[in-house]
């Protein structure tokens, strides 16, 4: 299958990306509303740049306060020695699970604003000059959450698990659980939990 590793120059732009909502993040905490005049000096980027990330100011401080609510890979495993992969996927799908939940209303709109981004378009990998369209914030749980046991996979299920766990985790599948199915939060964990220790057994019987 193709290869889902990042390039350096893709990680690049996904770092500035992050620096820009982290410097908004900041300033909004601050009690400011800042425009992107702000942003950028604050993330130490041309003005240019910042609006090759975010086209509109709005889009940017809609999705500036989720920065510090998603859990981060040194969060969700601190202190953590633990060396299971399907253990370790099931206590990071269980953050970002909360966390979705915990922030579904702005997880929707940033979804919605995203969707419109790619109804414009963008090239078909959904970024505008290989600008990601929205912070990927699933595959470093993922990576995190597999990284003990990586020796144990084959690089082609390594790549193939880390895409299906990235189906399963996430804002798309509580809006699949919530408006196709009917399934509340509880009952959507139970299920997430069962799927993504399913595709860890698969990937290592597989390897």
């Amino acid at each position: 299958m193709p290869k889902i590793v990042e390039s350096s120059r893709s990680n690049q732009r996904r770092r500035t990306r992050k620096d820009l909502l982290t410097a908004a993040a900041r300033l909004l905490k601050e009690g400011r509303t800042p425009d992107m005049d702000d942003v950028a000096e604050a993330a130490m980027v041309s003005r240019a740049t910042a609006y090759r990330y975010f086209p509109r100011i709005e889009a940017l401080l809609v999705e500036a306060p989720l920065e510090g609510a998603v859990p981060t890979p040194e969060q969700v495993f601190a202190g953590d020695a633990s060396t299971d992969p399907a253990e370790r996927v099931d206590r990071a799908e269980a953050a970002l699970h909360e966390a979705v939940y915990r922030n579904e209303a702005q997880l929707r709109v940033m979804l919605a604003a995203s969707l419109d981004r790619r109804g414009k378009g963008l090239a078909a990998d959904g970024a505008a000059d290989g600008i990601p369209v929205r912070q990927n914030r699933r595959t470093p749980l993922i990576e995190a959450a597999l990284a003990p046991a990586r020796e144990r996979f084959t690089d082609d299920s390594y790549e193939k698990l880390c895409a299906a766990l990235a189906l399963v985790f996430g804002t798309e599948s509580m809006v699949v659980f919530r408006d196709v199915l009917g399934v509340d939060e509880k009952a959507a964990r139970e299920v997430k939990s069962w799927a993504a220790r399913a595709l860890v057994r698969a990937a290592l019987e597989e390897s």
